[in-house]
């Protein structure tokens, strides 16, 4: 496997205290022209490397190029993360035939926080003002091909649902103002990509009330979308597999089907 780790901008748009990368993880023996660029999860406060390294990893090593975008978290703000989201896909539409790869056959995938910045990128096309210079790259679409959301953070808002720590990090001071119109469920459209979403019953952190919001909204809009929720596990739980350093430790093999699952959405999707 080969890694190759480059900078996402030319120049940087809006605030910058760190640089937006992507690193790119090319297979040995690839299978299909297909690529996954993942965004980690972190509560828009940080990115947890067993959702963004460990995922890479895990789909290079089945033939697949996979992408890592390390896209700007608190105290960056809405909308940094968006706009180095729509970058990293066009990045890799711009370099498709490098990595060789169809432009046409990009999925966007993330986990919690992750997920939540994977169904916006995925929903939410208007335009953004925020001084991006025009390049080549700029030229490209935003719009991935499929989406993979990973117990996903839908709700920024909502005593019960909302998951607050996100929204705040997202939005700061503006969150209850701005929250409403940055939840990827009020938002859907026939314009969305094919979802494969999973969850877990019992996760505490994001309750699986997000994923059925989200699934619900995607079947009034006619988007093609395949739904898991398994009964047991909490947050977090990437792989669930404990016999490698991807993941947190819990058996779970139940959750651990899920990446075979999603692997069979994607063919299905992106045919070779």
């Amino acid at each position: 496997m080969k890694v190759d780790t480059m900078n996402l901008w030319g120049t940087i748009p809006g605030l910058c205290e760190e640089t937006p990368q992507i690193t790119a993880y090319i297979p040995d023996n690839k299978k299909g022209n297909g690529a996954v660029i993942i965004f980690s999860g972190g509560g828009y406060g940080a990115r947890a490397a067993h959702e963004g390294e460990g995922y890479a990893r895990f789909i290079a090593e089945n033939g697949i190029t996979a992408f890592v975008v390390a896209y700007r978290v608190s105290p960056h703000r809405f909308p940094l993360p968006l706009l180095d989201a729509r970058r990293a896909i066009k990045f890799v539409r711009y370099h498709s035939e490098k990595y060789g790869i169809d432009k046409d056959k990009i999925a966007v995938m993330g986990s919690s926080a992750g997920g939540h910045l994977t169904a916006l990128v995925s929903t939410y096309f208007d335009d953004v003002d925020c001084d991006v210079k025009q390049d080549e790259i700029e030229k490209e679409d935003f719009i991935p091909n499929a989406q993979i959301l990973c117990y996903p953070v839908i709700r920024l808002l909502g005593k019960e649902i909302g998951h607050f720590g996100s929204g705040a990090n997202l939005l700061g001071e503006k969150h209850a103002t701005l929250g409403e119109d940055l939840q990827p469920d009020m938002i859907v459209s026939e314009k969305t990509p094919p979802a494969f979403i999973w969850h877990t019953f019992e996760d505490g952190a994001v309750p699986v009330e997000n994923t059925l919001m989200m699934a619900s909204a995607l079947r009034r809009a006619g988007v093609v979308t395949e739904v898991h929720i398994f009964p047991h596990g909490g947050h977090g739980l990437a792989l669930a597999n404990p016999l490698t350093s991807m993941s947190p430790g819990q058996n779970l093999p139940e959750c651990a089907q899920w990446p075979e699952m999603a692997a069979r959405f994607l063919r299905t999707m992106l045919p070779v």
